[in-house]
């Protein structure tokens, strides 16, 4: 195991989305502080977007941790629930129902409009004690057009002075047309917000390894090269779970060869095991693509030019036969 080897605490490059791992980047840390003004702002609707890979759920977490304690929060990471099943995992995250209960089957038999006045009755009795409830529904774009109109009925809970649930959409990109389509049109005029997590540039991308090293206390351990970063960069386009795959593999590697330093080609090496495209040979394709296009084309010419010249041959036979023949 590489960490014994460099004496880390714990894995640096693990995928699980641990809130101490988080790198706030420009683009990372304008996504938190503008969800928490928005949430502390009791704004009813909130969509968190960004590529695959760039942290969206590691973001929530982080969020969580920074809201008050009179804040009551549901986090959905299961998008392919019915409408009553989640509205039964919000009443259970808030603690209004027991895990029992729901184990038992007793709220199997609750209709969809009891569910939601009893969340209802909860979210009143969370002014008293000026608290909120906030829920987050990771991978929103799986979710089902019955399931979006429940949540569009539930963020109508408000009473004249605010709203009483504010709801956190957070997926892919191509959530965001899903929201445009003409039938969301409704649940769409309700976003306040919008928030996108951009790819890391190639210096966050240094500073993203720097920090995941320090926090698996492991930071004197390993060096990477400023070549090896530029190598990680430009193979991971600066998609975090790309960039703690790539690092992972190339600890292994490094482990394996007895080596402190991680170079350009432990890089590609781990690239190669994950089959993931290196610049160099990315470079051979595109070059190797644009060989065989010229060829194509010189085809292509080569046929076009024998065309022509048959059919000038031709024609002009065909009209010299039509020609009188003088004596």
């Amino acid at each position: 195991m590489y960490e014994e080897f460099y004496r880390f605490g714990q894995p640096p490059f693990t995928l699980a989305p641990d809130p101490r791992f988080l790198y706030r980047s420009e683009s990372h840390e304008e996504a938190i502080n503008l969800l928490l003004r928005s949430l502390r702002r009791k704004e009813g609707f909130i969509v968190l977007t960004g590529d695959i890979g760039t942290g969206k759920t590691t973001v929530c977490r982080a969020l969580l941790q920074q809201l008050d304690l009179n804040t009551f929060t549901s986090l959905i990471l299961n998008p392919f629930l019915s409408a009553e099943e989640l509205l039964r995992e919000i009443l259970l995250d808030f603690g209004v129902v027991s895990r029992d209960a729901v184990r038992s089957g007793r709220l199997a038999r609750a209709s969809k409009h009891e569910l939601v006045s009893t969340l209802h009755e909860f979210l009143l009795s969370l002014i008293a004690i000026h608290g909120s409830g906030v829920l987050i529904i990771d991978e929103a774009q799986h979710l089902s057009p019955e399931v979006l109109e429940q949540i569009r009925v539930i963020s109508n809970l408000e009473t004249n002075e605010s709203k009483l649930l504010q709801i956190v959409l957070v997926g892919q990109l191509n959530l965001l047309d899903l929201l445009a389509d003409p039938q969301m049109r409704q649940l769409d005029q309700r976003v306040s917000l919008r928030v996108m997590l951009k790819p890391l540039t190639r210096e966050e991308v240094e500073k993203y390894i720097v920090h995941r090293l320090r926090v698996a206390k492991g930071a004197d351990a390993v060096h990477f090269e400023p070549d090896a970063i530029e190598t990680v960069h430009a193979i991971s386009k600066g998609i975090p779970r790309v960039i703690n795959l790539l690092c992972d593999r190339a600890l292994m590697v490094g482990a394996d060869m007895r080596v402190n330093t991680v170079t350009p080609a432990i890089i590609e090496q781990a690239a190669a095991k994950l089959g993931l495209m290196t610049p160099t040979v990315e470079k051979e394709e595109k070059v190797a693509k644009v060989r065989k296009w010229k060829l194509v084309a010189a085809g292509i010419a080569l046929v076009l030019a024998a065309l022509a010249i048959y059919f000038i041959v031709t024609s002009r036979s065909g009209f010299a036969a039509i020609l009188p023949i003088r004596p």
